[in-house]
């Protein structure tokens, strides 16, 4: 099973000192940038397409497509932003790869940045993970004593600055413009759009945004050759990715495999379900995705795979439950994070994620009625592709799948006054059937 495993992007965790820049050179790191900056930039795009890399961030866009809409011919300067804001609920794999391997992303950044043309570039980081905005800084300033970043690089003639940006903490600027929004000192809210941020980004310029797996994927394309890339993973979603399972599994933690693993593989990787349970149900890309039962345990972990079995493949968090778990109870902690989280700019979020803790909480503590599932479907009809950003249609995710395979354990707490799992509630329903 092991065989399954492709150390690329996590090989060097285990290093002594694995985040420091000697042991990275000693590895072979900034090789790539080398011979990148060796390469015309329209060359190193194209072998960033030709690998077929997709975003890592969730959504999958091709990352070397995205390049290319950068208008060369627009005299404004050209940026790139890291989004490094990694909140979602479930997610884990941007945060130890810049603990454990900063440099990695950073000549990404030194990469990518040269093959758009631009002479700045931003790393945004959320603000709560202040170890993590250590390490990347000292990465930074690593890189420019050793020449990897600053003024004329390696003798190339090409200049870069590299920013790191310690965000405010809050969820919503992971989505790119808000982003985007809190880089130029403004409140962090999702920007109406067109113009996308290829045209008018930071600073109404040009500007790329990619997530840091996708950035810290290039080095090695860039080194080993777009065909080496693409024959990991499936047809059309190429590659390898990190897999966060956390949950009720055995050892969680970081899983680095080709796209198209599926569940049942890495859940043996992991050692299984924890002792004496089975799998109930699991996310596939974090909170903000469509929960999926045992029966998909076999569904090929990539874009196509998941999004044919009705989710979709988001960041790789694999949230693993047992049958200890209440659904229901789940579904509502998540909805309230997203409530809280709201930005509060168009109305379907902001009510709408409120409206929605009040029923799943009236259902949750076994009140309402069984027409209160229809009103919870209904509300997210109302949500689901009426917001501002994707914040409204994740919240809308785990209340519908879990509705669609978990409808009869809503109803049970209806029957038994609160949660069937909780031994409080099942006694006190078990007394009241008994005086009856």
């Amino acid at each position: 099973m092991t065989d399954t495993l492709t150390p690329v992007l996590t090989d060097d965790w285990d290093a002594a000192q694995s985040w420091k820049l000697a042991t990275y050179e000693s590895r072979g790191g900034y090789g790539a940038l080398k011979k990148a900056l060796g390469m015309a930039q329209d060359d190193i795009i194209t072998a960033v397409k030709d690998s077929g890399l997709r975003g890592r961030g969730g959504a999958g866009f091709p990352t070397g497509m995205k390049w290319s809409f950068i208008p060369q011919d627009n005299p404004k300067p050209k940026y790139l932003v890291v989004n490094a804001d990694e909140s979602e609920p479930g997610t884990c794999k941007d945060i130890p790869l810049m603990m454990a391997s900063p440099h990695t992303l950073v000549e990404g950044v030194a990469i990518s940045s040269y093959a758009i043309r631009a002479n700045k570039a931003f790393i945004y980081i959320r603000g709560e993970v202040l170890h993590v905005i250590r390490r990347v800084q000292a990465a930074v300033a690593e890189a420019y004593l050793a020449g990897h970043l600053g003024k004329n690089i390696h003798g190339s003639g090409y200049d870069l600055d590299v920013v790191v940006h310690a965000g405010a903490g809050a969820y919503i600027c992971g989505e790119e413009t808000a982003l985007l929004e809190g880089l130029e000192g403004r409140r962090g809210q999702p920007r109406l759009r067109p113009p996308f941020p290829a045209v008018a980004g930071l600073y109404a310029s040009p500007t790329v945004i990619n997530n840091v797996e996708s950035i810290a994927s290039v080095p090695s394309i860039i080194a080993n050759g777009a065909d080496w890339f693409g024959s990991m993973g499936t047809e059309k979603s190429k590659g390898f990715g990190i897999f966060s399972l956390s949950g009720h599994v055995a050892n969680p933690g970081q899983y680095e495999a080709p796209l198209g693993i599926t569940l049942r593989q890495l859940i043996e990787l992991a050692g299984g379900i924890r002792s004496g349970h089975e799998l109930k149900f699991w996310t596939p890309g974090g909170s903000s995705t469509p929960l999926l039962t045992a029966e998909h345990l076999d569904v090929p972990l990539d874009f196509e795979g998941v999004g044919e079995a009705g989710s979709m493949l988001g960041t790789r968090a694999l949230q693993i439950f047992d049958e200890t778990t209440c659904v229901v109870r789940a579904v509502l902690r998540w909805t309230e994070f997203y409530k809280h989280e709201s930005c509060g700019k168009c109305t379907p979020c902001r009510e709408g994620t409120w409206w929605l803790t009040q029923t799943l909480a009236r259902l949750e503590n076994g009140q309402g009625s069984a027409e209160d599932l229809d009103l919870l479907v209904d509300q997210c009809e109302n949500i689901l592709g009426r917001s501002f950003c994707a914040l409204g249609d994740g919240a809308t995710s785990p209340i519908t799948s879990s509705i669609q395979y978990f409808r009869e354990e809503y109803l049970a707490h209806l029957e038994h006054g609160g949660c069937p799992l909780d031994p409080m509630a099942s006694t006190a329903f078990a007394t009241e059937g008994a005086s009856a």
